[in-house]
């Protein structure tokens, strides 16, 4: 009984820990940056680039805003499971919940983060620290599925 505490509190942690992190960096990034703002980060392997995304990924349903706000309320709510699974959905959904309250607060979600790789595509796709989350997340419950 004990480790299964530990095991929830350290769950509800991280996705604590996801939502409010980016809660302060994306207001920050509001307050302080602007559309221009292209600057090299982390030693120049990211570039910190602020952008308002409408949509979902790539922000595509951008024209059906109200779709994507149900939809993402829908996808975060009432999500379980065991071992790998737990821990990927635990930074899936802090991910989640951080882009969803972005959606339902601002009608929006702040991006921010960019490779300066040098195909143009990848380029100009414009992340937070949520999408990571939502990513690693989404591969850590695939690894972590019963088969």
């Amino acid at each position: 009984m004990k480790d299964s505490i530990l095991e929830i509190a350290a769950f509800l942690s991280i996705i604590v820990g996801i939502f409010t992190g980016e809660y302060f960096l994306k207001n920050y990034i509001e307050d302080h940056e602007t559309f221009e703002t292209d600057k090299p980060i982390l030693l120049g392997l990211a570039h910190l680039r602020k952008y308002h995304n409408y949509g979902a990924a790539l922000d595509t349903g951008s024209k059906k805003p109200a779709i994507i706000r149900a939809l993402s309320m829908a996808l975060t709510m009432g999500q379980k499971g065991v071992g790998m699974l737990k821990w990927g959905l635990s930074l899936l959904l802090g991910g989640a919940y951080s882009n969803t309250y972005d959606r339902l607060s601002r009608h929006y979600v702040v991006d921010y983060v960019s490779f300066p790789v040098k195909n143009r595509f990848l380029r100009n796709i414009i992340f937070n620290i949520s999408d990571f989350c939502i990513l690693v997340g989404a591969m850590l419950c695939v690894a972590g599925c019963d088969k």
